[in-house]
């Protein structure tokens, strides 16, 4: 007789609580835009008749349970470390993880991108667990060369992708490149999938307004120094102060929270550019929804010291038909390049001038937001989901 499937899932700081609750009134979480991971992971293991034990991190522990599932947010062990104690954290909530599963008495565990180091989860199988690494993130910067700390970590981690996992989820084509890469092209299979979303969320959001000054220009996402934001104060200096004289009516719409919110805001005043900026801070998926509705344009500038994964951004200005200015460093690129202006990554004098084009060029804009529209269907499609992946690896789990 089969034994029940019992399945860890650790995760990130999402809202697993919150979306737990959603989900058994059949709703989605307000916080987020796309369909949530925790939202897929309960979908799956009660199509599967399997238990469950979401582990998500958090400030503050809280735990739900019921007949399937137990959800727990659970605080960090170290919280903000860095150096040595960044390394010591990441392997005692490995360690952590582990001791949990097998309390838990789990038969697989399925780990997203920063939960604890790779190597961490070799251990696993001596205990008769099963690993899925689900990579969110690519497993280095693209455009920088590896730290020692890295090619340390990579090496020691390489087995897990070549033999030792069941299956690897990846949330782009630049990261299952990544692990080809990495392990020589010799590896577990790997379920490339997509955020998700549903077609009702962007239904109403109308065609930007053809009365296009000012040229609203939306930034969404954590604001903080590797994900550009600083770069945006260039961007808009340069606008301003253009050579050719030509006078640009733009906005800079910033939504969302982190900790350069502050430092963005006071330079922004000092250098006498808050006219071409609006704080809105974090927003919900409402929020955001009326925000893509005002918007013309949305920005991705996403620097290359940042290890990026799927920036869903990017999928939301599709489903929302405006187009998107990004470079190579998200790799949410490929999969929609027909509706991008693509610039080199970190050249604020591309990004400016992408910006500029757009404005000028109703030709080319109407060109890119066209795109957006043919380009949709793959965000809608259950089928490259994340749990169409899930339930493929698990389904092929013999206990």
């Amino acid at each position: 007789m089969l034994k029940q499937l019992r399945v860890v899932y650790a995760i990130g700081p999402e809202g697993v609580i919150e979306a737990y609750k959603s989900w058994k009134k059949g709703e989605d979480a307000a916080s987020q835009v796309s369909m949530t991971f925790s939202g897929h992971f309960y979908d799956v293991c009660t199509a599967l008749d399997a238990k469950g034990y979401v582990i998500a991190e958090a400030a503050e522990a809280e735990v739900v349970q019921d007949e399937r599932f137990i959800i727990e947010r659970r605080p960090v062990f170290l919280g903000k470390a860095r150096g040595i104690f960044y390394h010591l954290r990441q392997i005692v909530r490995g360690l952590q993880l582990l001791v949990s599963a097998i309390k838990f008495d789990a038969n697989v565990v399925i780990a997203d991108s920063g939960t604890t180091y790779w190597f961490i989860l070799l251990l696993f199988p001596w205990f008769g667990i099963k690993v899925i690494p689900s990579l969110h993130c690519t497993l280095w910067r693209k455009y920088s060369k590896q730290t020692l700390g890295e090619k340390i970590t990579l090496k020691l981690s390489r087995s897990l992708f070549i033999s030792e996992c069941h299956s690897i989820h990846a949330v782009s084509h630049d990261i299952a490149e990544q692990i080809s890469q990495l392990t020589g092209g010799v590896h577990r299979p790997i379920h490339e999938f997509l955020p998700i979303y549903r077609r009702s969320d962007f239904a109403d959001i109308a065609p930007p307004c053809k009365e296009r000054l000012p040229l609203r220009i939306l930034f969404a996402g954590r604001v903080e120094y590797d994900k550009g934001v600083f770069d945006l104060l260039e961007i808009a200096k340069r606008i301003a102060s253009n050579s050719s004289g030509s006078k640009y009516q733009i906005v800079f719409d910033i939504c969302g929270d982190g900790t350069a919110l502050e430092s963005l805001r006071t330079e922004v005043k000092n250098k006498g550019v808050e006219d071409l900026f609006v704080f809105h801070g974090y927003c919900n998926k409402q929020q955001m929804r009326e925000m893509f509705g005002k918007s013309h344009v949305v920005i991705v500038p996403t620097r290359t010291d940042f290890i990026e994964g799927f920036n869903r951004v990017v999928a939301e200005s599709i489903l929302s038909g405006r187009p998107v200015v990004t470079s190579a460093v998200c790799p949410a690129l490929s999969y929609v390049r027909e509706a991008v202006i693509e610039v080199p990554p970190n050249d604020i004098e591309a990004y400016t001038v992408a910006l500029i084009e757009l404005y000028n060029n109703p030709t080319i804009y109407e060109e890119k937001r066209l795109a957006c529209l043919k380009l949709q269907e793959q965000f809608y499609d259950i089928k490259r989901s994340w749990a169409a992946a899930l339930e493929s690896s698990l389904s092929a789990i013999n206990i």
